[in-house]
């Protein structure tokens, strides 16, 4: 019965190697790539900069721009900072826009902070750039959408950019290669548990 089970096993195993081989032969066209990831759950930024982690762990430089998150110092952002000149770190100074509540003072900060992601934007060093949390600034009308999908269509060849934040326009989503939408199904925060040091921040 055991022999049975482990020849079963064996058998199913070599089906999904062939099937992972099949997709892997089929990937032939070398190029970065544009990822989305949105929704309501918690873990976007951190999915993102997990791929930035990666991408320094194979001694690539890589750029970060923060929109939304720069009043408040973050665990990132203290750990990252230390990795220049390997990465471009930059943070849009006024932090959450529904604290400022001053759309003319966030629209200036969102266009100085995007006009330096614009650079990274077209810096074939770069590896990987993540813009995080920069759907808020476009959904609030601060930074121009089409200005932003030109930058992602026409940088380098082998950059690839992660968006993060929730509601990313369908025009992103649609240029995208690979788009995840984190779901929220419970939440600390809503249940009166405090943002978590070097959890939530």
């Amino acid at each position: 019965m055991k022999e049975r089970s482990a020849e079963a096993h064996k058998k199913k195993m070599q089906n999904i190697k062939k099937a992972v081989d099949k997709k892997i032969e089929k990937a032939t066209e070398d190029r970065g790539v544009l990822i989305v990831i949105t929704g309501n759950g918690k873990g976007k930024s951190s999915s993102g900069f997990g791929t930035v982690f990666r991408c320094l762990g194979h001694g690539f430089k890589a750029g970060v721009v923060q929109f939304i998150k720069g009043a408040m110092s973050t665990g990132e952002e203290m750990y990252l900072r230390n990795k220049e000149p390997d990465l471009a770190y930059h943070v849009m100074a006024t932090g959450f826009t529904w604290e400022t509540q001053d759309k003319e003072k966030d629209t200036a900060a969102a266009l100085e902070t995007w006009a330096k992601a614009e650079k990274l934007l077209q810096d074939e060093n770069l590896r990987v750039v993540l813009l995080d949390e920069i759907t808020y600034v476009i959904n609030y009308g601060y930074l121009p959408l089409e200005r932003v999908m030109k930058a992602l269509q026409n940088r380098p060849k082998m950059q690839s950019v992660i968006v993060t934040g929730r509601g990313a326009p369908p025009e992103i989503v649609e240029i995208a290669d690979t788009v995840s939408e984190i779901k929220e199904v419970k939440h600390a925060f809503k249940n009166g548990i405090k943002a978590q040091q070097g959890v939530e921040f």
